[in-house]
């Protein structure tokens, strides 16, 4: 055989690379999360979390391309922010809504965004498998990875705190967090499609200069206190 055939190129070994990860994200696609069905069955137990209308903290998304994106620089748009696992097979799923959500409500100002981090007590990364998921679920808006400190510093956790997951932020133009799923006082209805479309639709009639929303969304307004 000749040597230069024992010789893979770049090229193919990315090839390769990308196949196995797309293999990888089937079979999980296929499976029943086990880390998010814990989670589920104990959520009750989760310490309340910081109460809605707030300031959304700064927040930096890394990039499989080496460029990050400062959650600030987004203001002005309505930002939805889905911090995932990888493993998580619900995860894709609330993935794919905001995708099809961004393909309809993108023109109008919506910005979703993607954010992988690691369960707890795991080894392997998820970083390495953001291409290939974004890749597989075709997914049209941007998807990064973030450490699970910076997770929890953003989102109020303590490390002692049950992690549901995904945890959905919904941010309005002016860099308020209206909504979120995860905690005790979030709302389970964000990872529901009409559910979402609704508020998204009357955050996006909403004119960030002025500080009254022109409707509230009724599956917040417990939450927002508006």
């Amino acid at each position: 055989m000749e040597a230069g055939k024992l010789i893979q190129t770049n090229g193919e070994r990315a090839r390769l690379s990308n196949m196995a990860l797309q293999r990888y994200i089937m079979h999980m696609l296929k499976l029943r999360s086990l880390i998010l069905v814990f989670p589920i069955m104990v959520s009750t137990l989760a310490a309340p979390s910081s109460p809605l209308p707030r300031k959304s903290p700064e927040f930096a998304i890394h990039q499989p391309s080496g460029k990050q994106i400062m959650l600030s620089s987004l203001k002005g748009k309505v930002v939805v922010l889905e911090f995932l696992f990888i493993q998580s097979e619900h995860c894709l799923r609330v993935a794919k809504t905001l995708n099809n959500l961004n393909n309809e409500l993108g023109g109008r100002g919506f910005q979703p965004v993607g954010i992988v981090f690691d369960p707890p007590n795991v080894r392997a990364s998820g970083e390495s498998l953001v291409p290939a998921m974004v890749d597989y679920l075709k997914l049209t808006y941007p998807v990064g990875y973030a450490a699970k400190t910076d997770v929890d510093a953003y989102l109020g956790r303590t490390g002692t705190e049950v992690l549901n997951i995904p945890q959905v932020v919904v941010i309005d133009r002016a860099g308020t967090i209206r909504a979120q799923s995860g905690g005790r006082p979030g709302d389970p209805k964000l990872e529901n499609e009409d559910s979402l479309r609704s508020l998204l639709d009357s955050l996006l009639k909403e004119n960030p200069r002025t500080d009254s929303p022109v409707k509230s969304h009724p599956a917040s307004a417990t939450k927002t206190g508006r």
